[in-house]
């Protein structure tokens, strides 16, 4: 742990407690945790002033950038679920590198590496994380934003966000069109966040290079609960590490990494760091209001009705004029249709058996593309039976049904064309980057473990997440927290009107804002949608950092 981290962890130990405190130190300041323990408050005084700690406030220095430099990491890291590291380490590679935003060159450093995240920030180490940070160079640790990234899954690591959003670099997939040229190539993304916050994405225990340290295993940490605790311990001590205490910080998950954020928010201020806000990009956050996510036919299907309506629309299809597209005008029709008449329908369907009237179901035919006698035998319209279905033999894509396919797949183990047309390039383009940042290890960085297999859903005394609750509770300890989601209309894996009826029970909050993109699970991938949301989350920001 370096000096700094050590002067802010000091800064924090009051008069009354500092014997107590300092003791947890003794393994990186043997000498001074004793003259602390020895002196009492006059010499923590004195400590305080080294650091630049103690009396009035003053402004923040300029975050001084490390050396460059190079690292070939020789550890073999596993995701297997009882793969874990006898030791690890906290070495990194650290290169320079510039970026043009709108005309201005941004100067930054790129850190690749490991951190120890420790229990509760000091306890015993939990899990090595793999992680590569972007720092603006020479701007004030006080005031500079700083931002976690995750996606989901579970067991997938953050090569989605890192590659495809908002990171320095991006890859140009060119979706939803399946033109591009592959490998896609690695461009300067001139949408990235790197003008508004520095950028941390970091990768599951049990993914990317990310594992467990004995006497824990990797699936250790493979549940709702434990695996939002262990991000907790990463987050803090990377905080502490970095001395970035009086940092703003934000959360950016996406899918299952928005089930963790919700949780990790609440637990986050639980423990005494404040956030500024939290993204959610493509919103899971209960488990028991998504009818595709165990293909659950108990469940009501309906919040998928304004997705399959803008898909139907994307590709013209049904009675509709043609000039409607994916306009906010027909969104708003298809919510109208869904909460009046479709939902109803379904569970009373659910209850009894009963079909509705020919009047709704020529009108979900219409609005949809669907023939009725699809919908007369399958009212309740799951998302897999739906890409099927909708243009035979054409396979829609599951996290964007505009992304698509010749059918020839297994019935039952239908392909993802909007996942096998990425995945390649993502896969070989994250060893070549890391390589290119100056950090190499002879382990295969793993895009998605088996964790999912392993996961343990239960929380809050449920078999599977209701994170709301959560969501509330940060609210509750932080009423100043703000909160986006992020959604695309495309997307029949976490349908945005599922995430606006989830989140309309936290109540009329102003600080939760909601925006909506032509698009799939992974917006960001669409050059038009890209573009909407940098300017979206801009403006998030300068509100959540408003004093």
């Amino acid at each position: 742990m370096d000096s700094g981290a050590i002067c802010y962890r000091i800064s924090r130990i009051s008069r009354r407690d500092f014997g107590r405190e300092a003791g947890l130190y003794t393994f990186a300041m043997t000498d001074i945790s004793r003259r602390i323990v020895r002196a009492g408050a006059a010499w923590l005084a004195t400590l305080l002033a080294a650091c630049g700690g103690g009396g009035g406030g003053g402004s923040s220095p300029p975050v001084v950038a490390p050396p460059a430099t190079n690292y070939t990491d020789s550890m073999v890291y596993s995701t297997a679920p009882t793969a874990s590291l006898q030791n690890a380490n906290e070495i990194t590679a650290v290169t320079r590198h510039q970026l043009v935003l709108g005309g201005t060159t941004l100067n930054y450093t790129a850190t690749v590496g490991h951190l120890t995240a420790l229990s509760v920030g000091t306890g015993p180490a939990q899990a090595s994380f793999f992680y590569v940070a972007y720092t603006l160079d020479g701007a004030a640790s006080a005031t500079r934003p700083m931002t976690f990234f995750y996606n989901g899954g579970p067991g997938s690591a953050s090569v989605w966000l890192h590659l495809g959003s908002f990171g320095p670099k991006r890859l140009a997939t060119g979706i939803p069109a399946t033109t591009a040229d592959r490998p896609f190539p690695l461009v300067d993304n001139t949408e990235s966040l790197l003008d508004v916050t520095d950028l941390v994405f970091v990768d599951a225990v049990g993914s990317g290079l990310s594992e467990a340290i004995a006497p824990n295993v990797n699936r250790t940490f493979w549940g709702v609960d434990a695996d939002a605790a262990v991000f907790r311990d990463f987050i803090m001590r990377y905080v502490v590490a970095n001395n970035r205490a009086a940092s703003p910080k934000f959360l950016f998950g996406e899918s299952y990494g928005t089930t963790r954020s919700a949780v990790l928010a609440n637990v986050l201020e639980t423990a005494g760091v404040t956030l500024s806000g939290v993204v959610l990009q493509s919103s899971v956050l209960n488990y028991a209001s998504n009818c595709g996510l165990y293909a659950n036919t108990t469940i009501s299907c309906a919040g998928y009705l304004p997705s399959y309506g803008a898909t139907g629309a994307w590709f013209r299809r049904g009675s509709l004029d043609p000039q409607l597209a994916v306009s906010p005008a027909f969104i708003a029709m298809m919510r109208t249709l869904t909460t009046s008449r479709y939902d109803p329908a379904v569970r009373s369907f659910l209850a009894s058996g009963a079909l509705p009237d020919a009047d709704l179901l020529d009108q979900l035919a219409a609005t949809t593309g669907l023939a009725v006698s699809h919908w007369q035998a399958h009212l309740n319209m799951q998302p897999d039976y739906y890409r099927v279905n909708m243009m035979p033999p054409t396979l829609l894509g599951r996290y964007d049904t505009r992304v698509t396919e010749f059918n020839n797949s297994v019935p039952g183990q239908e392909d993802d064309p909007s996942d096998s047309f990425i995945s390649p390039s993502f896969a070989q383009r994250i060893t070549e980057y890391l390589t290119s940042l100056q950090y190499t290890n002879p382990s295969s960085y793993v895009l998605l473990s088996n964790a999912i297999n392993n996961w343990n859903f239960s929380h809050d005394g449920r078999a599977a997440p209701d994170t709301i609750p959560d969501l509330a509770a940060a609210f509750a300890h932080n009423p100043r927290l703000k909160v986006l989601s992020m959604s695309g209309y495309h997307d029949i894996a976490t349908p945005f009107f599922t995430t606006e009826q989830d989140l309309a029970r936290l109540g009329a909050n102003p600080n939760v804002v909601q925006a909506f993109y032509i698009g799939g699970h992974m917006t960001y991938l669409d050059d038009a949608a890209r573009v909407r949301q940098k300017a979206d989350l801009a403006n998030f920001y300068r509100s959540a950092l408003v004093p």
